[in-house]
């Protein structure tokens, strides 16, 4: 992609990091440099290429499968990386059924933990009329989805084109996650309360359904949800005061739920509770940005973030990772890594309910520009996704 476009999407795919503010300037790269600077000589680990694709966002693997990596693209295409080679027909094209750009696109991508057997996936993605949408769909064959048999799960109001979340994950317990934004503008701006302390409300939130059909309803909510049965909220919430947990993941040893929520104008955060911790939790936003205080509101018992990053140090917009549980990697192995969309750095640490240790740049890795997600295999193999179009593996050098 070429320096200017990147540098114009800084502020729209950042994923809500500029709030109010004009677009921020990102490490100016070409294909070519970016080649290149994954090449630099280090010790330990390396990034080895998967290949180029037309602004990806995240990178998933159906469960078991070993051959398999799937490549999510803002523009409505999943591509199939298989065997190393990426097929010339995607898995899914929804292209005419979405609207993107900025922070709007096909966001995420989730398969079921029976995915072997039920053939179910699940997507997260902007429609054309700007609401987010979460639908399931099937595989056709073990490399191709069939569009016409989508259904839709749940869709939510939209007010603004910004802070969508988009985030899908099958949890240890085996029901679907979804991460989503604040509802856009800047400051939480819809409601009395904003949108993110509103148990009324599904934006800014992490919700838990299960997302099978159940009877005549489209999902059905487990009943061991924080808030089921209290008036005025809504039974899917499960955690709460997020302003756009654009990238959050499980542990894939222990379950631990650990979320890169972007932040405003100053602090971003990163997020880590065990799933008991997260049922009902509140991560602050409005009230709170990080570990600073944003509104003159209060909020009691907010769950404190383990790493935050100033705006003042160069990060805009943090991108959430993975803790590596790749055996090829054991100078990794149990580090949560994690990165920024403008710093393009990417940096390991070891997290636990009081904090991070070991918090430091992975050695070994370039500058990664326009750094837009991480990803994760069936093997547990670690995946590095640029904007820009570069997808990579973390290998051991």
């Amino acid at each position: 992609m070429a320096t200017a476009l990147i540098a114009a999407l800084a502020c729209a795919i950042s994923l809500g990091a500029c709030g109010s503010s004009a677009a921020r300037e990102l490490p100016g790269t070409t294909s070519d440099a970016f080649s290149a600077a994954t090449t630099a000589a280090a010790a330990g680990v390396k990034l080895v290429s998967v290949g180029k694709f037309n602004m990806p966002l995240y990178v998933t693997a159906p469960p078991k499968d070993l051959r398999r990596v799937m490549v999510v693209q803002q523009g409505g295409r999943i591509s199939v990386v298989r065997d190393g080679k990426t097929l010339s027909k995607p898995f899914l094209d929804i292209s005419s059924r979405v609207t993107a750009g900025g922070e709007q696109g096909l966001l995420g991508l989730a398969f079921a933990p029976d995915y072997a057997k039920s053939g179910l996936f699940y997507i997260y993605f902007t429609r054309r009329d700007g609401k987010q949408e979460v639908a399931e769909l099937r595989r056709a064959t073990s490399d191709r989805a069939s569009a016409s048999s989508s259904r839709s799960v749940l869709v939510m109001d939209d007010p603004e084109g910004n802070h969508n979340g988009g985030q899908l994950n099958f949890g240890p317990d085996g029901l679907l996650y979804i991460g989503t934004g604040d509802g856009g503008g800047a400051g939480d701006q819809h409601g009395t309360i904003g949108n993110a302390q509103n148990l009324g409300s599904l934006l800014g939130k992490i919700l838990r359904i299960d997302p099978r059909r159940s009877g005549s309803k489209a999902y059905s909510v487990p009943a061991s949800n924080p808030f089921v049965g209290r008036a005025g909220a809504r039974r899917e919430v499960y955690s709460y005061g997020l302003r756009n947990p654009w990238r959050f993941s499980f542990d894939r040893i222990g379950g631990d739920l650990i979320i890169g929520d972007v932040g405003q104008d100053e602090v971003e955060e990163i997020d880590f509770t065990t799933i008991a911790q997260a049922r009902g939790g509140n991560f602050g936003w409005r009230v709170r940005e990080g570990d600073r205080q944003f509104s003159d509101e209060s909020v009691d018992g907010a769950i404190e973030p383990v790493i935050v990053r100033t705006h003042d140090e160069g990060w805009c917009s943090v991108t959430g990772g993975y803790v590596v549980r790749d055996p090829a990697l054991p100078s990794l192995r149990g580090k949560y890594l994690y990165g920024d969309f403008c710093k393009g750095i990417i940096y390991g640490a070891r997290l636990s309910s009081s904090g991070a240790s070991a918090n430091a740049r992975v050695a070994g890795l370039p500058q990664i520009p326009a750094l837009s997600s991480f990803g994760e295999d069936a093997r547990g193999r670690i995946y590095v996704v640029s904007l820009g179009g570069a997808v990579s593996r973390i290998a051991a050098r």
